[in-house]
C-alpha cells in the first residue's frame, strides 16, 4: 500500500529488532531484591552483555528502564514515559504484571529521571508523544516480565531441587503442585537474581492473558482521587518562595524599563526580577506575587512586531502559498491528469493558531545553587527540560536534576523547555527555591502555537466523478526544523504534510510543502494530533466536496477508495451503521463522516448536529468506531477516544488565536473557549477486537472530529465552511 510519510514509518518501527537474547540484565538489588533492567532500543543502537556474568569489559550497558522485586514482593517499575492523562501508568504495568505473573496492584511506580537510558526508541531521545508509548513498549515490555518469571522459576525449582518445567509462576509466587510447595517472589527474589538471564524468552500466547484487553482500575487514579498525586504546581519545598511573571505582551518584544517601588511596597513580596523580554515578582506565596506584579507598570518595546497581525500573516502565507514549494510526495503525474480531465475541483482551506489551555498552567520550580540545580515540574521532555538548565547555568548533566511530577495535561505544549529557561534565569537571582507560575492569561497567550496551515487542494475527476488525481500544497511554519531539526529533510517537514493524501488510493498524488514562517518572536509547536489534525481535516473535508459534486453518497464515496485498507473499510461501514447513516433527519440537522489511518490505527467517525436558525450548532452525538490493533486496556481507550473528541471538538467550535498589534487577542477561558458540560454531545465509542499489535490512541479522535462536525453542518444547511473555527454568522 502507498504508506503514510517517513517520519511516520519510523515512530511506527518502534522497537522491531531488539534481539531477544540482549536486552536483559539481572542483579541484587540494593537491600536485598531482584533488579532486571532492560532496553527498548533496537539492537542496531544499544549492544548489551548478554547474562548475568558478563565481563567488565564488555560493552557499556545503558538501559531505558528498570524493574526491581523486592523482598517484600512489591514491583518498583521506573515508568519511561510520563502520565499526563493517557494511561502510561497503568498500560505499562499491565504489560510487564501479564508475563510476570503477578497482580497488577502489586507494582509500584516511579516517575523516570532525566536520564538518555529512559529514551523513546521511536524518537531517539527521552520523551512522551506521538502516541508511541504502548507501540515501542509491546514487545520488550512484555519479554522483561517474562524473564523476570522464568528468572523466579529457576530459583525456586534449584531450592526445590526439582524441574523448572514442573513448576508454575502466577499470583506473585511459584508453586510445586506435586509437593504443594509454594514460594512467593519476595522471598525469592535475591536468589533469582543469581540467575542466568535466560536467552529465549517464550511469550504468553494471546490465549492465556489474564489482564491485557481487560478492564484494569487504573494505577494512578487513587492518588489523584485522593489528593495526593503530587504535579509539578504542587512542588512545596523549605523555604520556597513564588514568582509571578508577565512576558513583553509583544510577542518577540522587549523589557525595557520597571520600576520596582510599588511592587516591592506589597506586603510579602521579597523582590523584582529583570529578564531580557519579561519581569517576574518573587514573594512569600502567589497571592502576595500576583498583587505584586499588578502593581508594577512595566515599559516595553515592542520591536518589529509592534503593529504585527493575524491579517499580515495570513496574507503573507497566502502569496507564499502560490509557488510550488518541495514535493513531499508523489504518485504518477498529478498535474498531467489534472490537466487533462473531465472536471478539476479546487478549493482553498485554512486553519488558525491553536493554543493548548492545559489544565495546570506553566510552572517550573527551581532551585539554582553554585555547585548544582534542581527542577521540580511536569515535562513531556525530561531530558531537555535538563539541558536547558545546562545551558542557562553552565553546569554539567550530572549537576542538574530533574524531579517530574505529573502532568495536568500536555497536550504537546510541555514538550516544550522555554518556560523552563525562563525559570532558571528567574532561579539564578534568588537564593531560595523559587516556583515560577505563569497565569492562565500567560499560558495562552505565551503558548507554542498550533502553525495556522494554509492549503490549496485541487482533485481531478472522471466522467464517473472518480478522483483520478490529487494535488495538495500545505503553507505554514515548520515545527520540526525547530524541534527536531533531523527530521526537516530537503525542505519538507514530516509532520507539516501527514496525512496530506490520507490512506485513500489515488492513482495521481502530488503533495508539496511551502514552509513559511510567522514573525520572529512567534513559536509555533505540536498540538495533540500533530500534523495529522490540520491535514485530515482538508482531506476529509474536500473528499465530501468531491462525493457531493459528483453525486454520490460520502461513505459510499470513501469505501471506493480503500480497497487496499480492508481495516479502513471495516471502521468506516462500522461507524455508518452504528450512527444510522441514511435515516431520514429533521430540517437543519445532519450527520458528517471522516476517517483516518494515523499513529498505526485507523478509525472512523460520524457526528450528529442541529443548526438552528442564528446560525448555532448543537452537536448531538459523535460515533467512533476505533481499530487499534490489540487493545491493552479498552476503558482506557475508550476514555481517550472520548476525551480525544471533547478537545478537537472545543477546538473546531471555538478554538482561534488571533493577534493584533502583536498581541494575543486571547486570554483566559473567557475569550478562548473550551466546551462546556452543557454543551458535550452523547459520545459512543466502539472498538475493533484485533490480534494486530497495538497502534497508537491517546490523539486519533482528535484528528477526526474537525471534518466530521463540518461535513455535518454542510449535510445540515448545504454550506462548506473551509476554516476553522465554525463561524454561525456563515450559517445563518
Amino acid at each position: 500500500m502507498d504508506r503514510e510519510p517517513e517520519v511516520l514509518e519510523r515512530e511506527q518501527a518502534g522497537a522491531a529488532g531488539v534481539s531477544r537474547r540482549t536486552f536483559l540484565k539481572a542483579g541484587v538489588a540494593a537491600g536485598g531484591g531482584l533488579m532486571l533492567a532492560f532496553s527498548l532500543w533496537p539492537l542496531a543502537r544499544r549492544e548489551l552483555a548478554e547474562g548475568a556474568g558478563a565481563p567488565e569489559s564488555g560493552p557499556p550497558f545503558e538501559p531505558n528502564a528498570f524493574i526491581r522485586i523486592g523482598t517484600d514482593g512489591k514491583v518498583t517499575f521506573v515508568v519511561p514515559r510520563v502520565e499526563m492523562g493517557q494511561g502510561t501508568y497503568t498500560a505499562l504495568p499491565v504489560l510487564l504484571a501479564e508475563e510476570l505473573g503477578t497482580a497488577l496492584d502489586s507494582v509500584v511506580l516511579e516517575h523516570a529521571p532525566a536520564d538518555k537510558r529512559y529514551d523513546n526508541p521511536a524518537l531517539g531521545f527521552q520523551v512522551t508523544g506521538g502516541s508511541t508509548s504502548i507501540r515501542s513498549a509491546w514487545e520488550p515490555m512484555r519479554r522483561a516480565g517474562a524473564a523476570a518469571r522464568i528468572m523466579l522459576v529457576a530459583a525456586a525449582a534449584r531450592a526445590w531441587q526439582v524441574d523448572p518445567a514442573a513448576c508454575e509462576a502466577g499470583g506473585g509466587a511459584v508453586t510445586h503442585a506435586a509437593s504443594g510447595r509454594r514460594l512467593g517472589y519476595g522471598e525469592l527474589a535475591t536468589r533469582a537474581a543469581r540467575e542466568p538471564v535466560p536467552q529465549e524468552v517464550p511469550l504468553k500466547p494471546a490465549g492465556a492473558f489474564r489482564l491485557i484487553g481487560t478492564a484494569q482500575r487504573r494505577l494512578d487514579s487513587p492518588d489523584k482521587v485522593t489528593g495526593r498525586a503530587v504535579y509539578g504546581i504542587d512542588t512545596r519545598l523549605p523555604g520556597m518562595k513564588v514568582a509571578a511573571i508577565l512576558p513583553c505582551p509583544v510577542l518577540g518584544g522587549r523589557l525595557s524599563a520597571v520600576d520596582d517601588a510599588p511592587a516591592l511596597a506589597v506586603p510579602g513580596v521579597r523582590q523584582v526580577v529583570r529578564l531580557d523580554d519579561a519581569v517576574a515578582v518573587v514573594a512569600d506565596h502567589t497571592g502576595a506575587a500576583r498583587k505584586g506584579l499588578a502593581a508594577l507598570a512595566p515599559r516595553w518595546d515592542g520591536g518589529a512586531n509592534a503593529a504585527y497581525s493575524t491579517q499580515e500573516m495570513v496574507a503573507d502565507l497566502a502569496a507564499a502559498s502560490a509557488s510550488e514549494g518541495a514535493v513531499a510526495r508523489k504518485v504518477g503525474d498529478a498535474p498531467a491528469a489534472m490537466a487533462s480531465a473531465a472536471r478539476v475541483v479546487q478549493a482553498v482551506y485554512e486553519q488558525p493558531f491553536l493554543a493548548h489551555a492545559c489544565m495546570e498552567p506553566i510552572n517550573c520550580t527551581v532551585h539554582v545553587r553554585a555547585d548544582g540545580c534542581e527542577l521540580w515540574l511536569g515535562t513531556q521532555v525530561p531530558g531537555r527540560a535538563q539541558e536547558a538548565a545546562m545551558q542557562v547555568t553552565g553546569l554539567p548533566a550530572e549537576k542538574v536534576l530533574v524531579h517530574n511530577q505529573f502532568l495536568g495535561g500536555g497536550f504537546g505544549r510541555r514538550l516544550d523547555v522555554d518556560y523552563v529557561t525562563q525559570a532558571v534565569r528567574v532561579g539564578q537571582q534568588v537564593k531560595s527555591p523559587v516556583k515560577v507560575v505563569w497565569s492562565r492569561e500567560e499560558d495562552t497567550r505565551h503558548s507554542t502555537f498550533r502553525p495556522y496551515h494554509y492549503n490549496r487542494i485541487g482533485a481531478a475527476l472522471d466522467k464517473d466523478g472518480r478522483p483520478v488525481a490529487w494535488h495538495h500544497r500545505v503553507t505554514a511554519s515548520s515545527v520540526l526544523a525547530r524541534w527536531m531539526p533531523s527530521r526537516f529533510t530537503n525542505n519538507v517537514d514530516g509532520d507539516a504534510i501527514r496525512d496530506a493524501a490520507g490512506p485513500y488510493d489515488f492513482p495521481n498524488i502530488l503533495v508539496q510543502y511551502v514552509r513559511r514562517e510567522p514573525a520572529a518572536g512567534i513559536t509555533t509547536g505540536f498540538w495533540r494530533g500533530v500534523g495529522h489534525t490540520q491535514n485530515a481535516f482538508v482531506v476529509e473535508s474536500f473528499l465530501d466536496e468531491l462525493a457531493h459534486a459528483a453525486g454520490q453518497d460520502p461513505v459510499a464515496y470513501r469505501l471506493a477508495l480503500l480497497g487496499k485498507h480492508p481495516r479502513a473499510r471495516h471502521v468506516l461501514q462500522m461507524a455508518a451503521e452504528k450512527a444510522g447513516w441514511g435515516r431520514k433527519l429533521p430540517a437543519r440537522s445532519g450527520l458528517g463522516v471522516a476517517a483516518t489511518f494515523c499513529f498505526g490505527s485507523y478509525a472512523a467517525q460520524v457526528t450528529e448536529v442541529d443548526v438552528d436558525a442564528s446560525g448555532q450548532v448543537q452537536v448531538k452525538r459523535i460515533v467512533t468506531v476505533m481499530d487499534c490493533g490489540r487493545a491493552i486496556s479498552p476503558d482506557t481507550v475508550i476514555a481517550q477516544m472520548q476525551g480525544g473528541a471533547v478537545f478537537g471538538l472545543t477546538a473546531a467550535l471555538f478554538g482561534r488565536i488571533s493577534i493584533k498589534d502583536g498581541r494575543v487577542e486571547q486570554g483566559n477561558f473567557d475569550s478562548y473557549r473550551i466546551l462546556r458540560i452543557n454543551e458535550t454531545p452523547v459520545l459512543e465509542t466502539h472498538l475493533v477486537e484485533s490480534a494486530e499489535e497495538p497502534g497508537g490512541v491517546g490523539e486519533v479522535s482528535t484528528v477526526m472530529i474537525a471534518p466530521s462536525l463540518m461535513n455535518a453542518i454542510f449535510a445540515a444547511t448545504g454550506r462548506r465552511l473551509r476554516s476553522l473555527p465554525v463561524d454561525p454568522a456563515r450559517l445563518a
